[in-house]
């Protein structure tokens, strides 16, 4: 229990009639079902069957054209680095969380963007923007450099900021000043709540001054800054506005964003029914947007001529030469080596399939990738690519589809299901966005991604790029993932059952482009091909390691949890295993049976040496195959050790049926609550805890590990709290296993640790019916 907390209950081992709870035939069924149909239960994820309607594919170099395609994937190493030194000095969570007035979690200078022109006589246009990611950064120097460098009539300045830097009073203030002397303000994905208040209290007083006031999709109370000329969404929100009514018949498709996008998509049919001038400035606005979502440079740069020469004075009557918005399609297949945005998967398949660079195996695994669209149209791709040519290193054949708002469902359904079969076309999803499927960081729609991806009904993963933090930043910090981005990018997505939530990409402190994060992109590729793996193998084949604690840790008796009858719900696992055409080779009789081939005592301690032994690991097995055994060496020293050593071999506990394996998890090594080592500077795992998790995985191969019951140490061992890097335990542990756990229903704080450190799984158990004492 967590320190200042009363312990809780164990219930120890008792005769099978006298057993606290046992899992029902019904709930074992589910267990067994659950590795059969790769453990996605309560996580259960996928997406709706529809037939895909056939479209040319189109060309989407014009439109990114301006944007230098450099397919040189930078990667950032995170691996090991030894174990973190301990010391008395405050860290630097520690600093922010006694000072909120403080940096908050980036400390990223703003003025990295700020541009100053050499004016040479011509008409200069402040310009300041606010976006919550950083993909536009790049795209919108490199417009405002071009056209400082060519453009003999106007130039400009520029200072950004992203959202997050906002909590920041002097980056709020350094803001502020920069408003009060602006041409032009834009805003993009404001959605943090309060973030989005201050936006509000310093550009709306500010609002009338400024010459134009550009509000890309927000929430409403940033939305009505809106102004260029006549149009404005001031009313946005009140119930005589005519936006809010069209608002209020979208909403339920997809959130505010798509509701917005739906309104510049209608608003073309309307403006031949508005006075010209409203017209206009209606059709500058729906023109900003595309422009905006456009992305490449190019679109940039005719987006701040357009709005400068028709809302700045100075530039009113000079003649520019602006093109059209440059569209790309709002839903798409994007590949790195492809010619092509494609908009049907057969012809995209046609391409993937008669490539020159690289064969595939006929029954490779086929792992669907969701993006962004903003990053693809801003040339900020190069984690994205990154990602698609490690699967494909790995012999995975990819389908990346990409969205242009924040419902990702939309191209799933279209792209995700074989077009003559009507069945999924893909093993595992792997979002990259580290949003929730339907609405992003607006307005979920949570049910909607359930239904959707339930008719997929393969795993969802959803790793997490580094939107608030730069690689640096993350990589120092002991508490890991910002605790806003842990909100948006972890907590929402598990609402749609989405696991694993790996970091996969860093951010660069100066240019704001994203990097991949070499040693993520390799873990999080393992373990999507071992989810794939899951769904092609047959069950004959398969390979399980049940995996059973003490309870308390280190105090109960070897095979306890709580409130679960632990070999008694194995034994029905097994045999709902069984049924399912699983090999469990001699399996016992009876659960008596069953504890006596792994214990041989019912009341063992983990110390005792009745527990069966099933392989003694040399010293040279384990330095071969666990690669991080050195970095234990500080705490520990060299291997053997004393614990689950024979003094010359480390011993895996447990036993094998078959192609299941039942282990006993080593203790954590340490008195006391396992939680001390979640909080712990220097401690590590101890050689013969590392020896059981490298048996499994490298000696054993097994395809998923079962964690049963409520609960063990790997969740706690030391490491980030959440985003973990390769240098963090629980990371090392796991590897490349999946991890389906068994774990009780009213403790769902600890569940969600072993989600978000240990890449859990969860499949929930009752607790027993409570009855009156006496």
């Amino acid at each position: 229990s967590p320190p200042g907390q009363r312990p809780r209950p164990y219930l120890p081992r008792a005769p099978a009639s006298q057993q606290p709870h046992t899992t029902t035939m019904a709930s074992a069924s589910a267990l067994a079902g659950a590795f059969t149909t790769l453990g996605v239960s309560a996580n259960r994820a996928a997406a709706k069957k529809t037939n895909v309607v056939a479209k040319k594919a189109f060309s989407a170099r014009s439109a990114v054209r301006s944007v230098k395609r450099d397919l040189t994937i930078s990667n950032v190493a995170t691996g090991p680095q030894g174990p973190v030194t301990s010391g008395e000095e405050m860290s630097e969570e520690d600093m922010i969380m006694a000072d909120q007035g403080g940096r908050g979690y980036t400390n990223v200078d703003p003025e990295v963007r700020r541009i100053v022109p050499d004016a040479k006589g011509r008409v200069v246009v402040k310009v300041v923007y606010v976006v919550l990611e950083s993909q536009y950064q790049s795209a919108l120097s490199a417009a405002v450099n071009s056209l400082n460098a060519t453009n003999d009539k106007v130039c400009f300045e520029v200072s950004g900021y992203l959202l997050e830097e906002l909590r920041d009073a002097k980056n709020l203030a350094a803001m502020k000043a920069d408003v009060e002397n602006a041409n032009i303000f834009i805003g993009s994905l404001i959605f943090i709540e309060e973030l989005a208040e201050k936006i509000v209290e310093v550009v709306s007083p500010l609002r009338d001054q400024l010459d134009a006031c550009l509000i890309f999709p927000s929430m409403p109370a940033v939305m009505r800054l809106n102004k260029l000329g006549t149009f404005s969404m001031a009313q946005l929100g009140q119930s005589k506005s005519a936006i809010a009514s069209f608002m209020k018949k979208k909403k339920e498709s997809g959130g505010f964003e798509e509701g917005m996008l739906k309104l510049v998509r209608t608003l073309p049919k309307v403006l031949k029914y508005l006075p010209s001038d409203k017209a206009q400035d209606a059709r500058n606005f729906m023109n900003s947007l595309q422009y905006w979502l456009g992305g490449s440079s190019d679109n940039l740069e005719n987006f701040l001529l357009m709005i400068s020469k028709a809302y700045v004075p100075a530039l009113e009557n000079m003649d520019m030469e602006i093109a059209e918005p440059e569209t790309v399609a709002e839903t798409g297949i994007w590949h790195p080596m492809a010619p092509y945005m494609y908009e049907d998967l057969k012809e995209y398949l046609n391409w993937y399939d008669t490539r020159k660079d690289i064969t595939f195996a006929k029954d490779a695994p086929v792992v669907g990738l969701v993006l962004q669209r903003s990053h693809l149209v801003t040339g900020d791709e190069g984690h994205y690519a990154g990602m698609v040519m490690e699967l494909e290193a790995r012999g995975a054949k990819v389908v990346p589809i990409f969205a242009g708002g924040l419902d990702f469902s939309v191209p799933v359904e279209k792209f995700f299901f074989d077009p003559i079969t009507k069945d999924a076309y893909v093993d595992t999803v792997l979002s990259l966005t580290g949003f929730a499927l339907v609405g992003g960081p607006a307005r979920q729609d949570h049910p909607k991604a359930i239904d959707s991806l339930k008719k997929l009904n393969v795993p969802y993963m959803v790793t997490v790029p580094l939107s608030f933090q730069t690689t640096e930043e993350w990589t120092d910090s002991t508490l890991g993932l910002h605790p806003v981005q842990v909100a948006l990018q972890v907590a929402l997505p598990e609402l749609d059952g989405g696991l694993e939530p790996i970091i996969f990409s860093g951010r660069d402190s100066k240019t704001g482009k994203s990097h991949t994060l070499e040693d993520r992109a390799a873990q999080i590729a393992g373990r999507a091909l071992k989810w794939a793996a899951l769904r092609k193998k047959k069950n004959v084949d398969k390979k399980l390691a049940i995996t059973v604690f003490s309870f308390p840790p280190d105090k109960g008796n070897v095979g306890t949890a709580a409130y679960l009858n632990v070999f008694g719900s194995i034994f029905r696992v097994l045999q709902g295993l069984k049924k399912e055409g699983y090999d469990v080779g001699d399996m016992p009789d009876n659960e008596d049976d069953l504890i006596n081939s792994v214990l041989n005592d019912k009341e063992a301690k983990f110390a005792s040496p009745d527990l069966n032994i099933e392989h003694k690991m040399s010293v040279k097995e384990y330095e071969k195959l666990c690669l991080y055994q050195e970095d234990l060496h500080e705490n520990w020293g060299p291997p053997p050790g004393n614990l689950n050593s024979d003094g010359q071999n480390l011993l895996v506990y447990g036993k094998k049926f078959g192609n299941v394996f039942i282990g006993v998890q080593p203790t954590f090594g340490y008195e006391g609550d396992p939680m001390r080592l979640l909080f712990s500077k220097s401690a590590s795992p101890h050689h013969g805890f590392a020896a059981y998790y490298t048996y499994i995985e490298h000696v054993f191969g097994a395809d998923a590990v079962l964690h049963f019951g409520t609960h063990g140490s790997l969740e706690f061992m030391p490491g980030k709290q959440v985003g973990m890097s390769g240098n963090c335990y629980p990371d090392h542990l796991i590897g490349n296993t999946p991890n389906i756990y068994y774990y009780a229903a009213n403790n769902p704080s600890e569940a969600t640790i072993a989600k978000r450190r240990s890449y859990a799984n969860t499949i929930s158990y009752l607790t027993p019916p409570a009855e009156n004492a006496g």
